[in-house]
C-alpha cells in the first residue's frame, strides 16, 4: 500500500514478537536489543521518527483539515510512519523485558510508544520529559472512538453481538414483507440495495417493508444503498431457437396418464412459472385471451408435422387460460395455430390463427477452454458461441460485448483479463477497432461457462473512467433521500472522494455515511489517503470487496492485504465490513463447508459482516450471529481474549 505497510509485511510480525530464522541462519542473525539503555535509545529514535512520518504525511492534507486536523486521522498517521519501518528488533528487546511489544497499537500509536518509553524511563531512573507535547489518542479513548464511530455508522448491533450482519436484499423483498421481517428477527441490522440491479421502485418497496418491520420489532436498521459505479460486465447473449418439447405425463409403460398443462399468459407477465413436468406456460395478446371460451381449441402440426390439440380448460385465477395437450409435441415460435369454435351446429369452424409466444428464451450456452480465442467487442451485438465446420476446423472464434466499450481503448497486448470473478481468465492477443482478442489461459479443465452480465476485470489498467457514471448521478437523488449510507463502488483515490463528497453536498446529503469499497489495486494503493481525505467530513466506513479485490491484486495476495486493511482502519478508527463469499454455500445451497466457518470467524474482527442474497439466506443469518457471538468471547481485533476455557477445567 502507498505510505502504508510494505507488499513484504506479515501479519505474525507484529503478533508473535519471536526470532525469525531461515535456513543457515542462526536464532542470534540479528542482535537483539537487549540492554535498557539500548532499548530507550532505540524507542526515542522510533518516537521522533513517528512524528517526523506524520508531520509529512499530514502535510499533504493541510486544505483538507483547515482547522485542526482530527485526532484520527493524526493517529493514523503516526501508524503510517510507524508501520514503515521494522520493528522487529526493538519488538524481540521489548518481549524479554516483558514490555508491551507494540504489536496491537493501530488505535493509540503514539500513546503506547509514550507509556513504554515512561516505563523504561522508570526502569533506568532516567525519566523522559515532553511526552505530552503532541496530541495523542490513549488506549481507551481509542477503542471508544471505534465503538462510537461504529455505533454512528450502522447502529448498534442487536442482542449481545458486538459485530453487526449485513444483508444484501433480494428482488424479492420488495414483494414479500415478511422476508424482510424474518430477516431482522434472525439478527439483519443493516439492510444493502444493490443500484445495479431492481429499480427506484422496487427499491422504496423493500425500504417501506423495512420501515415497517423495524415498527413492529422496535429497532433500527440501516439502509446501505451501493452504487452501481462503472462496473465492467459482459453483454448479452443469442437465444437458443424457440422451440419446447411439450410432454404429457405416462407410466413406466408410456401410456399417458395426465395431458400436459399449458398456462396461456398475458404478453409482458415477466416471468416464467415454475414448469414442473407436464406444465408449460406461453404468452397472447390480452386482447386474444379475453376473447377465448372453454369450448375453444387450438390446432396445430409442430415441427414434425404432426397434427395436435390444446384444448381451452377454464380461465386461470390471475389472468389467462389452462389449456391441456394429451400428445407430445415440438412447438416453435414458427408454429402456426388455428382457433377453431364449435358453430350452432357443433361443427368446429376456424375463427383466427395465432402463433404462442415466449414468456422467457434460453440464452446460448458459451463454453471457454484453455488456448481458446474470445473476441471481446465494442458493439453491444448479442454474445455466440465459437463455430466449427465440418472439418473440424474454428469457424469464426465465441464473442461477448463489453458493457463499457471506452475502456477496450486503453487496453494493451498483453494486458490480463479475468471475467466472472476470476472463474475465466486470460490475455489481450490483439487489438483493433472492433475490440480485443482474449487468449483464455484459466478455466476449469472441462471448460467454463461464459454467462452475459458477469463481471470484466483488467488488473493493473488505467482506464480513467469518471468517478461517478451517468446513472450513479440519477441514483444519488434517492440514495440522499432515503438511504443511511451510500456505498462507493470502484473508489480509486483522493480525488474520487472529493468528487462524491461534492455531489453529496449539492443534494443536501453532507450528512450521509460514505462506505468507500475498496475493490481495486489502485484503490489499496491509496487507501490512506482516501480515508484522510474522508474523515471529519463525512461518516466513514471501508468495504473489503474481497471478490473484485483477489481478481485484481491475485487470491495469493489477499490474506494478508485483508489484515492490512483492518489494521490500517482500526488505526483511523474506521470501521470495515468484511464482504463478498460469507458462508456463500450456505446461503445458495442450504449446506455449509469448513472453510465458510472458519472465514466467518476471522470476519468478527470487523464492525459488521455482508452477506449475499441466496435462498437460504435466513439459515446464514442464523449461523452467522451463532458463529459471531462465540468468537467475541475469544478474539477482539488482534487481541486474543483469555476467558476461562471449559477444555482447561480441572
Amino acid at each position: 500500500m502507498q505510505d502504508s505497510i510494505s507488499e513484504e509485511s506479515h501479519p505474525s510480525a507484529l503478533d508473535h514478537p519471536m526470532d525469525e530464522t531461515g535456513p543457515g541462519q542462526s536464532a542470534t542473525a540479528t542482535p537483539p536489543v537487549d540492554s535498557l539503555e539500548t532499548l530507550m535509545a532505540g524507542l526515542q529514535n522510533l518516537r521522533t521518527e513517528v512524528l517526523l512520518g506524520a508531520h509529512r504525511r499530514l502535510e499533504r492534507f493541510s486544505r483538507d483539515y483547515p482547522g485542526e486536523v482530527p485526532l484520527s486521522a493524526r493517529n493514523l498517521a503516526h501508524y503510517l510512519a510507524f508501520r514503515s519501518l521494522d520493528l522487529r528488533p526493538i519488538q524481540r528487546g521489548l518481549a524479554r523485558q516483558g514490555l508491551s511489544s507494540l504489536g496491537r497499537t493501530e488505535a493509540h500509536v503514539l500513546a503506547s510508544i509514550n507509556q513504554v518509553t515512561r516505563l523504561l524511563g522508570q526502569l533506568t531512573g532516567r525519566p523522559v520529559a515532553g511526552l505530552e507535547d503532541e496530541p495523542a489518542i490513549d488506549y481507551d479513548t481509542g477503542a471508544t472512538t471505534l465503538r462510537d464511530n461504529a455505533d454512528q455508522l450502522f447502529g448498534p448491533p442487536s442482542g449481545p453481538r458486538e459485530v453487526r450482519i449485513m444483508v444484501t436484499l433480494p428482488s424479492a423483498a420488495a414483494v414479500n414483507p415478511q422476508l424482510v421481517m424474518e430477516l431482522m428477527e434472525e439478527g439483519m441490522d443493516c439492510a444493502r440495495i444493490n443500484c445495479a440491479h431492481d429499480d427506484a421502485q422496487a427499491w422504496s418497496a423493500m425500504i417501506g417493508h423495512l420501515r415497517a418491520a423495524e415498527a413492529q420489532l422496535g429497532r433500527r436498521c440501516t439502509v446501505l444503498m451501493d452504487l452501481g459505479g462503472h462496473k465492467l460486465r459482459t453483454g448479452p447473449l443469442e437465444f437458443k431457437p424457440a422451440i419446447t418439447h411439450i410432454k404429457p405425463r405416462r407410466n413406466l409403460l408410456g401410456r399417458v396418464t395426465e395431458p400436459a398443462h399449458v398456462h396461456l399468459l398475458p404478453e409482458g407477465t415477466g416471468q416464467d412459472p415454475v414448469q414442473a413436468r407436464g406444465q408449460y406456460a406461453f404468452s397472447l395478446p390480452q386482447a386474444t385471451l379475453d376473447g377465448l371460451q372453454s369450448v375453444d381449441e387450438l390446432r396445430f402440426r409442430d415441427t414434425r408435422g404432426k397434427a395436435r390439440v390444446l384444448r381451452l380448460v377454464e380461465p386461470l385465477p390471475k389472468g389467462g387460460w389452462l389449456a391441456t395437450l394429451d400428445q407430445g409435441a415440438y412447438v416453435s415460435d414458427e408454429t402456426e395455430f388455428v382457433l377453431k369454435r364449435p358453430d350452432a351446429n357443433g361443427h368446429l369452424s376456424p375463427v383466427l390463427s395465432l402463433r404462442l409466444g415466449w414468456l422467457t428464451r434460453e440464452p446460448v450456452n458459451i463454453r471457454l477452454y484453455k488456448g481458446a480465442l474470445l473476441h471481446l467487442t465494442r458493439d453491444p451485438v448479442p454474445g455466440r458461441p465459437a463455430l466449427v465446420d465440418d472439418q473440424g476446423r474454428l469457424a469464426r472464434c465465441a464473442r461477448i460485448a463489453c458493457s463499457a466499450p471506452e475502456a477496450l481503448d486503453l487496453l494493451e497486448v498483453g494486458q490480463a483479463v479475468w471475467i466472472d470473478d476470476g472463474k475465466i481468465g486470460g490475455r489481450v492477443e490483439s487489438v483493433d477497432a472492433s475490440g480485443v482478442m482474449v487468449r483464455i489461459t484459466h478455466c476449469r479443465p472441462q471448460g467454463s461457462r461464459l454467462r452475459a452480465d458477469k463481471g470484466l476485470n483488467f488488473p493493473g489498467a488505467r482506464l480513467n473512467l469518471p468517478p461517478l457514471s451517468p446513472q450513479d448521478m440519477k441514483d444519488l437523488d434517492f440514495v440522499v433521500a432515503h438511504a443511511d449510507l451510500v456505498g462507493y463502488s470502484f473508489v480509486e483515490s483522493r480525488q474520487d472522494m472529493v468528487v462524491l463528497m461534492d455531489e453529496l453536498a449539492r443534494r443536501g446529503g453532507a450528512g450521509l455515511g460514505v462506505v468507500a469499497k475498496i475493490e481495486t489495486g489502485r484503490a489499496l494503493e491509496n487507501l490512506s489517503e482516501i480515508i484522510l481525505a474522508t474523515l471529519g467530513r463525512h461518516r466513514l466506513g471501508v468495504m473489503i470487496a474481497r471478490g473484485d479485490l483477489a481478481v485484481e491484486i491475485g487470491g495469493e495476495r489477499l490474506a494478508e492485504i485483508q489484515e492490512e486493511i483492518l489494521w490500517l482502519c482500526e488505526a483511523a478508527h474506521v470501521p470495515v465490513i468484511w464482504a463478498t463469499q460469507v458462508l456463500e454455500t450456505l446461503a445458495r445451497s442450504g449446506t455449509i463447508s469448513r472453510p465458510e466457518i472458519t472465514d466467518a470467524a476471522m470476519a468478527g474482527r470487523a464492525e459488521c459482516v455482508m452477506l449475499n442474497k441466496g435462498p437460504y439466506i435466513l439459515e446464514a443469518v442464523h449461523t452467522l450471529n451463532d458463529i459471531l457471538v462465540r468468537m467475541q468471547a475469544h478474539q477482539h481485533k488482534k487481541s486474543s481474549q483469555l476467558r476461562a476455557l471449559r477444555l482447561c477445567a480441572d
